[in-house]
């Protein structure tokens, strides 16, 4: 189960309806080995395309050495789907290198400004996709 705060699950779903019609990616990193999504890190689909996302090498460099520099990993890996359902295509699983991320999608297929949206969480390693739960709290619990 993906736990997030609704801050974090708000601003996943504002930055993939201000890049509609083009798909938006991003990445929520948090402490190293705790599961715990925190700091949110809107990339630049390099794509620039409605039907799927790239990060941009040298954004993704910086990213990783700035994660480690922060003790963090990438906790949710997320992007957008402009025309279909939020659930993960081909090329998406072929690009899920992560195993321990969430793969957050949020379809903005049928939304407008204010419209409804899909906003699901899988887990995909080795080729496998499996939709988990997601729980969207106020705050965490303290630890």
């Amino acid at each position: 189960m993906l736990t997030i705060t609704q801050t974090l699950h708000d601003q996943i779903v504002a930055h993939s309806r201000a890049d509609h019609p083009d798909e938006a990616c991003g990445v929520v990193a948090g402490p190293v080995g705790s599961g715990r999504p925190e700091r949110f890190i809107p990339m630049l689909n390099a794509a620039r395309s409605p039907t799927f996302y790239e990060f941009d090498s040298a954004d993704l460099l910086k990213l990783y050495r700035d994660m480690d520099d922060r003790d963090e990993e990438p906790v949710i890996i997320y992007h957008s789907h402009t025309a279909t359902e939020a659930y993960p295509s081909r090329t998406d699983v072929t690009y899920a290198n992560e195993p321990g991320a969430h793969y957050v999608l949020v379809s903005t297929a049928d939304a407008d400004d204010a419209g409804p949206f899909q906003f699901r969480s899988y887990r995909i390693l080795d080729g496998e996709i499996t939709e988990e739960e997601v729980q969207v709290v106020e705050a965490y619990p303290a630890a």
